[in-house]
């Protein structure tokens, strides 16, 4: 029969091994947790970046007369929202179309967006009358529409790092 004396406070010790060994456990599938929730909170920013820049792709192709004069140029968010109720031209079309999607970007992106839209009509033979666009030819002109945003770190635990990594959707489109 073994000596009860040299048996004292072995439970002890595998208790106090048990208990580390699960709260290691359970901080790694905390780190996984958080670091699954900012991936998700990544792909829904992309998400909202993909579907922004096809709306103003379709806005920008509804309006060609304003897209080849120019109007659609700029760095945005940054332009007022301007109504359009009663009628526009196609400057003041793009000119609303801008301020809607400024606000959009705002609304739903991070605070340090940044978008831009440079048109080069350089391929164009000549600017298309009205009568022309509605015809629809390919008139060689492009957009080229990037947004620009930061997206906190991701640490090697999943943690947040405090690190930011800066993401641009570039995209090269003819309206």
């Amino acid at each position: 029969m073994p000596d009860r004396s040299s048996q004292c406070g072995v439970s002890l010790i595998e208790v106090l091994v048990a208990m580390l060994v699960l709260s290691v456990g359970l901080m790694g599938a905390g780190g996984m947790l958080a670091m699954s929730a900012r991936s998700t909170h990544s792909a829904y920013l992309r998400s909202q970046v993909t579907l922004l820049a096809q709306g103003m792709a379709d806005r920008m192709q509804a309006n060609p007369l304003a897209v080849w004069s120019g109007d659609y140029d700029g760095v945005y968010p940054g332009a007022a929202l301007r109504d359009c109720a009663t009628g526009c031209t196609p400057n003041q079309l793009a000119a609303y179309d801008k301020g809607a999607w400024s606000s959009q970007l705002a609304a739903l992106l991070t605070a340090d967006t940044r978008a831009s839209i440079a048109c080069n009509s350089s391929g164009l033979a000549y600017l298309p009358t009205a009568e022309q666009l509605a015809l629809r030819p390919p008139f060689g002109g492009s957009c080229r529409m990037t947004v620009r945003w930061i997206e906190q770190g991701i640490g090697a635990l999943g943690f947040a790092d405090g690190g930011h990594a800066r993401q641009t959707f570039a995209w090269e489109f003819q309206p």
